[in-house]
């Protein structure tokens, strides 16, 4: 979402006569785009801040400096209170005034914009993307939910669609610009509805889907309780609709799933996972897991593990909860001890580490159709691409013969708990 946001405000920026520089000692203003999710991204933003703030001193020159994003509409003014170097503070549904209230900055005078909407899609802007095959396509923003560890209702503002028309147009652009992939964004995609035609997601991704067989089409994120059969039958049905379905279910406690405001139990989670995985051959599933939630028991963390082990997801993003004030949660007693909290972590990481190594131990042999993307990080005589279960695939290309946006056949030789490696057949 944050890197969506990014192209969004890029956009808007050089449209209003502004350019984007390659580093910090070029720049007249430099804008971290923020994150309020984990407690440990808000940590990163103050250290970032105070480097920017001691290097632009060094160079005795006349800077900006805005924070926006998430973490700009959670702490508004205090921002500039907590960091002189603060010029600007602007949240997410206020980008389009950052023109003006950058100029404003250039005058000497600080700002703050941070008023949620119940409208603002930025559905007519066009994000500025400038590499790359893929891309992020953001469906609706906020969110209805109020899980009771989550900030995002209130950083994000309510939810809202935008218009089925726009984004089909979009989608076709991005095609006919070379793009090979799109992933649809939300908070929860599954709620999206097109105000004109009641269009709801199934039909938003068919569509989205039938502009060329050569599109891949991916999603993220779903919320178990509106996962539909709908949903999951277009998956099925069509073969650019990638087959990863990424489904957060946070908890194999149903006391805690409780806590947490997730309104639904570990037997319905199982009902989605069996109907998935009988109508999607092949899927690769993933999930997000908060270990140490407040009143977390012994056996409530046992019963994540059992949920792990049945359900066997291809990987998981793991973290041990950190309160966020203004959520139901801050108000709970956070009563895991910190060393408690991260052994239940390192469990939790350690199994899911084992299942993946696993489940990609089982590749070897099989073929798969793979999106080129670019050259590998460790070796330029390799490159990389990804199933469409979303798996890394490293495979020679010494002589260039394959290029970003090529779908090539790899038979995989090897593998780690992350990546596969192969060779083109």
């Amino acid at each position: 979402m944050n890197f969506n946001d990014t192209e969004i405000v890029a956009s808007i920026m050089k449209n209003s006569g502004w350019e984007l520089v390659q580093s910090p000692e070029e720049a007249t203003a430099v804008l971290l785009n923020t994150c309020s999710v984990r407690e440990n991204a808000e940590s990163r933003v103050i250290r970032r801040l105070k480097q920017y703030n001691n290097k632009f001193k060094k160079l005795n020159k006349r800077y900006i400096i805005g924070i926006i994003g998430c973490m700009a509409e959670r702490f508004n003014e205090h921002l500039v209170e907590l960091d002189n170097a603060v010029n600007v503070v602007i949240g997410p549904d206020e980008y389009r005034r950052m023109p003006q209230l950058l100029d404003q900055a250039l005058n000497g005078y600080k700002a703050v914009a941070v008023e949620l909407s119940t409208i603002e899609t930025y559905d007519d802007i066009v994000p500025l993307r400038t590499e790359g095959i893929s891309a992020w396509l953001s469906i609706m923003r906020g969110c209805n939910n109020f899980c009771s560890y989550c900030v995002v209702p209130y950083t994000r503002g309510r939810e809202r669609s935008r218009p089925m028309k726009s984004l089909m147009e979009e989608a076709r652009s991005l095609f006919e610009k070379g793009f090979r992939e799109i992933t649809l964004l939300g908070q929860n995609v599954n709620s999206y509805k097109d105000e004109e035609t009641n269009a709801t997601f199934d039909i938003l991704i068919s569509r989205i889907a039938e502009i060329n067989p050569l599109l891949r089409v991916r999603f993220t994120t779903s919320h178990p309780r509106d996962m539909s059969d709908k949903l999951i039958d277009a998956i099925a049905t069509y073969s650019n609709i990638c087959k990863h379905i990424h489904l957060p279910v946070q908890s194999g406690s149903d006391r805690i799933l409780k806590e947490m405001n997730r309104r639904y139990t570990v037997e319905h989670y199982l009902k989605i996972i069996d109907k998935i995985k009988s109508k999607i051959s092949n899927v690769a599933l993933t999930t997000d897991i908060i270990a140490g939630f407040p009143t977390e028991t012994e056996d409530d963390h046992l019963q994540t593990i059992e949920l792990l082990e049945k359900v066997r997801f291809a990987g998981a993003f793991m973290f041990k909860y950190s309160p966020r004030e203004g959520t139901l949660a801050y108000n709970f007693p956070d009563d895991v001890p910190e060393q408690v909290k991260i052994r239940r972590l390192n469990e939790i990481i350690d199994l899911q580490n084992k299942i993946s190594r696993q489940l990609n131990q089982g590749e070897k042999g099989k073929t798969h159709e793979v999106l080129v993307e670019s050259p590998s990080k460790k070796n330029p005589a390799d490159w990389m691409g990804r199933t469409s279960t979303n798996k890394v695939v490293i495979f020679p290309n010494n002589e260039q013969k394959y290029k970003p946006g090529d779908y090539i056949t790899v038979l995989i030789k090897k593998s780690t708990s992350a990546t596969l490696f192969g060779e083109v057949i």
